[in-house]
């Protein structure tokens, strides 16, 4: 089953590792707030991760096939949790797509569009549940070293 994940207790009371199938291993932990020791990635943190992941794979891969060439790619995500509630589901996100290159500007938003409203699974999931996500993106001249 290539979407098994195990998960296990490596490091006091709620510091865990996951390994997918594939023998990849991400740290979690809870916050030192509720226990935690700041061993690794809170939960709720991974799918701002997992969504920023999922989408710069759909924005290379549209912007390569438009033959855009990006030479540096970087996102910003900020997430913002409901108060007061339990379980307290991400309300608003707000990314920053930077692109580095030759790109054309329209390309480079169009193919944001397409990912978080069209291909993004990771999007539609945290949009089902709510989440308002909302996208900027800016276009840099390549960084000439």
């Amino acid at each position: 089953m290539p979407n098994k994940i195990e998960l296990k207790r490596v490091h006091g009371d709620f510091g865990f590792e996951a390994v997918d199938a594939q023998g990849h291993t991400v740290k979690m932990d809870s916050s030192p707030e509720s226990g935690g020791q700041d061993f690794g990635v809170r939960p709720m943190q991974m799918l701002l991760m997992g969504l920023a992941g999922c989408s710069a794979i759909d924005v290379i891969s549209i912007l390569k096939k438009q033959r855009q060439e990006v030479k540096d790619y970087k996102m910003v995500v900020n997430g913002e949790r409901e108060a007061g509630k339990e379980p307290s589901l991400w309300q608003n996100i707000e990314i920053e797509f930077h692109l580095y290159g030759d790109i054309d500007e329209d390309k480079a938003a169009r193919a944001v569009e397409l990912s978080l409203n069209k291909y993004c699974s990771v999007a539609a999931t945290l949009g089902k549940a709510g989440a308002d996500i909302k996208s900027k993106v800016f276009v840099h001249a390549a960084v000439t070293q």
